[in-house]
């Protein structure tokens, strides 16, 4: 990078660990295939901490459960509608979804009853079970945003019992081997730092425990580098070297509960936390655990990404942290666009449907994309428009906007040749209410003077 970028981010690194006093802390920049800039502060056993250097990571363990969930939905092992019942049984919230668990829009308590669970040993699954048996709800599932802890202990206990194996061998094999990520564990593997916390009025530190969390480690368990984030924020991104459909990693990224209303700027997605800032939408995930904070956050729309690590268990603004060397990389050294190209070999029959179509007298542009995916939307002005990705012959299905999820299909004349499309019951046709489409409620042509 440009050495002023460089400068101006480490800069903002090292004002955040002077000024809110962190042991440590070590921080990344991430776009594309590459991270382009790493820096530290602070000490680790009297060295400074390197891109090598294990942090616990907190919550954003969840985002790594939750993965694991959406590869057995897209298996075909659980639908996000099943109720909880359906794969884990003996619960007093059996009733639950998954999905509602995914979003936190289960109604769950946010915590385990009993001792405080970050600084105890935790429970095994039975003892956890055994203790939400009494009131485990707070709010109507489905009623609103409430963070649950509980709810990812959960979790971690459905991908157990679909895979037969501890949710950390899965995690293992199914995401961290095929990704690469070698030094990301449950428990702290050499070299780690130390939680600690610093005391609020005297710069004296108290060592903190790390336990093992038992039946609620899929809340907060993980350790990782900033080498390993990065290549987590690559595929937050889209690059899921195959663990997931880039598609699949889409949906997560969709707040399906905000947090703080109509002008909402955090919500929560399955599995990912999103943020509005500035016009633009990031997705990813904080942490904090007694001695540790950290935070993963990336632009889907540009790949730029940050992630910052510290050992200390409050006061570090990681997340604003993340989000300023994003703002700052994008200002200082914008990506540039991909290089356009023409499409490969196209078939004639879908450049054929390439153009304008109506819904009713409205005009529509269909275009064609890579992939044989089509874009369909308004010609002029703001409106209904969706990408659609082929599923069959003749049938592509939504990606996003209002179409997402609905299916368009083409429907031709005896002939072969097109006669119009059908995108949820409404018809588009070539020409404004083509009388040889099938137009429900018929059409009143002496109002209406045919041409052509």
């Amino acid at each position: 990078m440009l050495p002023t970028t460089e400068l101006a981010l480490l800069r903002r690194v090292a004002v955040e660990q002077a000024e809110r006093r962190a042991p440590s802390l070590v921080a990344a920049v991430v776009r594309g295939q590459e991270p382009l800039w790493t820096g530290a502060r602070g000490s680790v056993d009297g060295s400074a901490p390197t891109p090598d250097t294990q942090y616990r990571i907190g919550s954003i363990t969840k985002s790594f459960v939750a993965v694991l969930v959406m590869r057995l939905r897209d298996e075909g092992l659980l639908d996000l509608n099943d109720p909880l019942d359906k794969h884990v049984s003996g619960t007093s919230f059996g009733h639950l979804t998954v999905a509602q668990l995914l979003s936190h829009t289960a109604g769950l308590t946010s915590e385990s009853p009993g001792a405080w669970w970050e600084r105890a040993v935790g429970a095994d699954w039975p003892a956890l079970v055994e203790s939400m048996s009494r009131e485990p709800a707070r709010h109507r599932a489905g009623e609103r945003f409430h963070y649950s802890n509980v709810g990812y202990g959960v979790l971690g206990q459905l991908v157990a019992e679909l895979r037969g194996a501890p949710w950390t061998s899965v995690l293992a094999d199914e995401v961290l081997a095929p990704l690469e990520m070698t030094r990301t564990s449950p428990a702290p593997v050499a070299p780690h730092a130390l939680g600690w916390a610093v005391h609020p009025y005297a710069d004296v530190l108290m060592p903190e425990p790390t336990p093992d969390a038992g039946a609620m480690a899929p809340a907060g368990q993980l350790w990782s580098t900033v080498t390993d984030l990065a290549r987590w924020v690559r595929f937050l991104a889209g690059d899921t070297g195959g663990v997931l459909h880039p598609d699949t990693v889409a949906e997560m990224r969709a707040p399906a509960a905000v947090e703080d209303g109509a002008a909402w700027t955090s919500g929560y997605g399955l599995g990912l936390q999103t943020f509005r800032d500035g016009g633009r939408q990031y997705a990813g995930h904080g942490g904090s655990m007694p001695g540790f904070l950290a935070s993963v956050v990336v632009d889907p729309a540009t790949t730029t990404g940050a992630l910052t690590l510290a050992n200390s268990t409050a006061g570090v603004g990681v997340s604003a942290l993340s989000f300023d060397m994003i703002k700052l990389v994008d200002e200082y050294e914008p990506a540039l666009p991909a290089e356009w190209a023409p499409l490969p070999a196209v078939s004639p029959d879908l450049l054929a449907l390439t153009g304008e179509w109506f819904w009713g007298p409205m005009p529509f542009v269909l275009r064609l994309l890579p992939g044989e995916w089509l874009d369909l939307r308004p010609a002029a002005g703001s409106g209904r428009g969706s990408r659609f990705r082929p599923v069959a012959e003749g049938a592509w299905v939504g990606l996003d906007g209002y179409y997402a999820g609905e299916t368009l299909r083409l429907h031709r004349h005896a002939d072969g040749s097109s006669s119009h499309l059908d995108l949820a019951t409404f018809v588009f046709t070539r020409t404004p209410y083509d009388p040889e489409a099938p137009i429900p409620g018929g059409l009143d042509r002496g109002h209406w003077p045919t041409t052509g």
